[in-house]
Order: structure tokens, then sequence, then C-alpha cells
């Protein structure tokens, strides 16, 4: 019968404990910002869940493998705008052709430029501690938003 409280005695103690933890972890403040998009950029989002890119490409490394990441898509080097809204009409290798209108292009290019917004991926300038904790370089509070 003791060791049968004993049990019971370290399994409230870890499942407090868990608990605590858990409050801790997701009522405290960190240094990611909600990300609010714009309407239109709401609406590009739409477009890009509609058609399941996410299948094929990554945001922030989290998606299908088939395609790049498009994560930084608009302020990378040789891309950009006119970029974005050829591939999309005209599709390149395994992506294919989509007859998005020049509205719907509109939306999805600024649903990119507010995702390159908030951040870089790979970050290759991210720094990790030693208790494990991952410091990234956020685009926002550089730009001094």
């Amino acid at each position: 019968m003791q060791n049968h409280l004993k049990y019971l005695l370290i399994l409230t103690v870890l499942i407090g404990s868990f608990s605590i933890y858990n409050y801790i972890i997701y009522t405290s403040k960190t240094a990611y910002q909600t990300v609010h998009l714009t309407e239109k950029a709401i609406k590009g989002e739409n477009i890009w869940l509609q058609h399941n890119c996410s299948s094929c490409h990554q945001i922030y490394g989290l998606g299908g493998y088939l395609g790049p990441d498009i994560t930084n898509v608009y302020s990378r080097e040789g891309k950009g705008e006119k970029y974005i809204k050829a591939i999309v009409n005209s599709g390149i290798k395994t992506m294919p052709q989509f007859n998005f209108s020049e509205e719907e292009k509109d939306q999805l290019v600024q649903f990119f430029k507010e995702i390159d917004q908030t951040g870089y991926y790979p970050d290759v300038n991210a720094k990790i501690s030693k208790d494990g904790w991952v410091t990234i370089k956020n685009k926002q509070h550089e730009n001094g938003k």
C-alpha cells in the first residue's frame, strides 16, 4: 500500500510540474510577434491553400520537397514580383501552369512579400545558446517595425 502512495505522489508531482512548465511556456512573451497579414495577403494565402501549394513548396522549411522553399522568394536576387507572376502562370518543370487573373497574381505576390518580411530561411545567422534557445534574425526588427 505504501508503494502505491509513493507512486501516486511521484505522478502528482510530475503532472504538476508539467502543468506549470506548460503554463509558463505558453503564456510568456517571446521574441516572436504575431504576424498580421493584410487582407490582400490573406486572399493570396487562400489561393496558396486552395491550390495545395504546400504539398510541393515550403514556407520556413515546412511543406513538400518537390519545389523550392518560397519563404524569401520575393527578396531573393533574381526573383521578385515579375518572376513570381511569370512562374505561377507558365509553370516550370513539374509545377503545373495556373491561369490566375492579374488580381489573383497580385494577391499571391502580396502573400509572398509579407511572408518574406517575417524572417530568413534558412537563417544562417541564427545563434544557438548552450541551453538550446535559438536566437533568429528577424526582418521586422531590422526594419524598425
